[in-house]
């Protein structure tokens, strides 16, 4: 972004319309480029002083300023200076003082004095005494990434960023709008989406709107534009607030808007603490459920809201036509972490809780909104919580769901089940069916016996009983085992009477029980 008294824009129409730099105006920037290349090791001052010269040479001095602004923070000042400026100024006051310093010979006498107290002649002591001005510190190096190519295409999205600084709202329309959704997430601004003729259309909060417009969360409005410029097409309409005057701004894939280096936005993984908090402690537990990031988005009347997580439940109900299902034949249910913003915000999300479509629903609101009971006025479920989201509390909510999802399987299930396999494991057979080995449960297998966690049919186990015999090695005795598909060689060595006498960790010998 560029500072404000460096925007180019033009009010004609009563618009708000950026004034974009074009390839007309590379000679101009490779001046630039080329002014603080030339000025390296030297002040400030006569950088400033050559760049006032471009400025009465150029059409428009703003943008040789823009220019030179974004230069600047590729460039690296420094003071330089034989002794500390503070030390010197110190020790040089501390002398004029005692000297009584009225005269040129007197000030001389007095730097001369402190010169040979600190080891630097009086010149130098002179030199550093300011050496640490702004205008007096040295261009040590200039890092730009940019070519003139490139230092005009980024004067023209800093240009962009700097008129939407004072915007009120932003609506964008976009040929990749899961990215640009994303990108709104992670930089954690108040948005909605909302379904228009041409489409779905995010609408986004501008700084301007808030109760208190911070710099932190309009920088992060501003570096929205990155991602939004990354699209093959795209289309944005702003309302800026143009000191007290509403002003529409339209910007366009067509505009000179491009992204001339990486990184579209900051690396933030989640809209707020409490949501990386309550993913990362959920991810660590071993459930059948799924933590999804960002599902789908849902229809909320002629908007959709797109909640922060769903989980999905790992084995789907034999019913396919049922109401939630989704994914595959996966159970979903979706969850909305509630925190506090504006009380219009806190309102939005009410009304689009009131008429989200009908799906399975969690909301973990932040007690200090006092709206849990208005959430499940509105058929969700509302877990309240203070600073932190309790992962129990969620996994509380899910196992009720489990347990039904698991009675409707096993209710679906015939009853008596009849696999082609000899041998198959209670997690292979759920698989198949598509539902959890808990739906087994009260499942019949006429053919098969069950031992440990997997069904076997009597000849197997009949010829297993020939092939072990008492005194084997264990590792031999597992090798038959496997070789049958029995895996859980306790449960098998068990059911055909044997044990295992143990000869430390390496190994044992197969005794009859």
């Amino acid at each position: 972004m560029l500072t404000k008294d460096l925007l180019r824009v033009s009010r004609a129409g009563g618009g708000f319309h950026p004034q974009f730099a074009g390839r007309e105006h590379r000679p101009l920037a490779a001046r630039v480029i080329g002014t603080f290349q030339g000025h390296v090791g030297e002040s400030r001052e006569r950088l400033e002083s050559a760049l006032a010269d471009l400025e009465r040479d150029a059409d428009d001095y703003k943008l040789v300023r823009g220019f030179a602004a974004l230069l600047e923070r590729e460039s690296t000042f420094e003071t330089r200076a034989a002794i500390d400026p503070v030390r010197a100024r110190r020790a040089t006051f501390r002398a004029a003082e005692a000297v009584g310093v009225v005269t040129a010979d007197e000030r001389e006498t007095a730097l001369e004095q402190v010169g040979e107290s600190l080891g630097v002649s009086a010149d130098d002591l002179e030199a550093s005494l300011y050496a640490d001005l702004d205008e007096r510190q040295v261009l040590a190096a200039v890092d730009s990434r940019w070519d003139p190519d490139g230092l005009v295409a980024q004067y023209n999205l800093s240009l962009a960023q700097t008129a939407l600084f004072d915007a009120t709202e932003v609506r964008v329309r976009s040929s990749d709008p899961k990215a640009l959704v994303s990108a709104i997430k992670r930089l954690r601004l108040m948005y909605e989406i909302r379904k228009t003729a041409a489409g779905r259309e995010v609408v986004v909060t501008g700084p301007t709107h808030l109760f208190r417009a911070t710099r932190r969360y309009g920088t992060r409005f501003a570096r929205l534009l990155r991602t939004v410029a990354r699209a093959e097409e795209w289309h944005l309409e702003a309302t800026i607030d143009d000191r007290g005057t509403e002003r529409p701004l339209d910007l366009s894939h067509e505009d000179p808007i491009r992204v001339p280096d990486a990184a579209p936005v900051a690396t933030v993984s989640f809209d707020s603490g409490v949501e990386a908090d309550f993913a990362a402690r959920f991810s660590n537990l071993d459930l059948p459920w799924d933590l999804v990031r960002e599902p789908e988005p849902l229809a909320t009347g002629t908007r959709v809201m797109i909640p922060d997580f769903a989980f999905d439940y790992r084995y789907g109900r034999p019913d396919s036509s049922a109401a939630n299902e989704s994914c595959d034949g996966d159970f979903r249910v979706y969850f909305e972490i509630m925190g506090f913003w504006t009380p219009e915000y806190v309102e939005k999300k009410l009304s689009q809780l009131e008429s989200v479509e009908d799906v399975d629903l969690l909301v973990a609101v932040d007690e200090s909104l006092g709206v849990g009971e208005e959430i499940a006025a509105r058929d969700h479920r509302a877990i309240p919580y203070t600073d932190t989201v309790r992962v129990k509390d969620v996994v509380d909510v899910l196992r009720e769901y489990e347990r039904d999802l698991v009675a409707e399987s096993a209710a679906a299930l015939p009853d008596e089940l009849v696999p082609d396999e000899d041998v198959i494991s209670l997690a292979d057979l759920a698989a198949r069916r598509g539902v959890s080995e808990e739906a087994l449960a009260d499942a019949s297998f006429p053919d098969h016996e069950l031992v440990g966690r997997t069904l076997v049919r009597p000849r197997v186990l009949e010829d297993l009983a020939d092939d072990l015999e008492a005194g084997m090695a264990l590792g031999d005795a597992e090798a038959i085992l496997d070789d049958a598909g029995l895996t859980d060689s306790s449960a098998a060595l068990s059911r055909l009477g044997y044990r295992v006498e143990w000869e430390g960790l390496s190994g044992g010998t197969v005794r009859e029980r």
